[in-house]
């Protein structure tokens, strides 16, 4: 079932054409530097059309870029891990099958019929109303991937304690202007984290826990820096984000900011206000802010600042410029940001 995959890699496939005839060379790659177009005697590059594609949006909304990093990545992480295999199985005297199935497969916990049920209770959201009995299967199935790819991840960094891997494969960065947005964290701390988020948008709550665990573990490490980016969709949410900016007036960004996402249900207007009174703000100067739009000019230099970043949903993060698009869980965010460590 589709609803069932745990995640899906954006790719970019990159295809050639050659003739059938066996006297034929395959065709070139292109250089960088090769002219494919000229306007009167002004030749245009691969290079100069390159930066120009790789900012457009991919199918699945991510930027080009970032889709053919990841394929890249992808497709890198599985050569490395081959070779790491490749070396193991010889040092054993072994096939790089029966390897896997030593370390890797006959290690992997079995799926019981209560782990099924649990996860089944657990996302009803996801199986769409359909019957225990409909996606046991599929559950068995993915479950069992889960673990097999764990047991796979703890595996090869056994080999690599004895074999080190550099990956020189560098990610696209996006730059996002300096604001005076909300921080939290050293300036100078090694890692920054920027979020992109709407008050009202309920992928950004769910991913609200997961950012603390991330501060929580990463302490003076990281840099954290909130920017607003309500969805013309969500009707409360821009009034939120102005009322937050009102609360920053005050030094109560971080409060406030707590309590609209612990209560997602009360972003009207009146509730915006209440909150304010019952977290000590000075009451007349915050419904004076909020009532004039006072932040509005704010909100909207996030909004410009996150879409030139090629932000287009609600959350999205950039750890040192590197993007993570959604409510993702804290092994995505840890993955980014322990190679990022490692890089300083």
């Amino acid at each position: 079932m589709k609803n069932l995959r745990t995640a899906v890699i954006a790719s970019a496939v990159l295809a050639a054409m050659a003739c059938s005839s066996t006297s034929a060379e395959q065709t070139p790659r292109p250089a960088q530097t090769d002219v494919v177009a000229t306007v009167g005697s002004t030749p245009i590059t691969l290079a100069e059309v390159d930066d120009k594609a790789l900012e457009q949006s991919a199918p699945a909304g991510v930027k080009l870029s970032q889709a053919l990093y990841e394929a890249r990545r992808a497709a890198l992480d599985e050569i490395v891990a081959t070779k790491l295999f490749d070396a193991a199985a010889k040092a054993q005297g072994v096939e790089r099958s029966a390897l896997i199935e030593k370390e890797i497969t006959s290690k992997a916990p079995t799926v019981t019929d209560a782990d099924i049920a649990a996860w089944y209770q657990a996302n009803q959201n996801r199986v769409q109303g359909a019957s225990l009995d409909q996606v046991r299967q599929p559950i068995r199935s993915l479950l069992t991937q889960e673990r097999v790819r764990t047991v796979r991840d703890q595996y090869l960094e056994t080999l690599k304690a004895t074999t080190p891997v550099r990956l020189m494969l560098e990610p696209p960065r996006q730059k996002i202007a300096a604001s005076d947005s909300p921080t939290k964290g050293a300036p100078n701390a090694p890692i920054e984290l920027i979020e992109f988020s709407d008050f009202q948008c309920p992928f950004c709550q769910r991913a609200n826990p997961t950012v603390q665990q991330v501060l929580n573990t990463y302490g003076d490490r990281i840099r954290f820096v909130y920017r607003h980016y309500p969805l013309p969709n969500h009707p409360n949410a821009r009034p939120a984000a102005e009322a937050a900016s009102c609360a920053g007036e005050q030094g109560k960004f971080w409060p406030y900011h707590d309590r609209l996402f612990a209560n997602p249900s009360k972003l009207s207007a009146g509730d915006l206000k209440q909150a304010a009174a019952e977290l000590g703000l000075d009451a007349a100067k915050f419904n004076a802010c909020v009532d004039t739009h006072k932040e509005q000019a704010k909100v909207d230099a996030d909004l410009r600042a996150g879409e030139g970043a090629g932000v287009d949903g609600t959350p999205a993060f950039f750890i040192n410029g590197r993007m993570i698009s959604g409510a993702q869980p804290f092994d995505v965010f840890k993955k980014v940001i322990d190679e990022e460590l490692k890089r300083r």
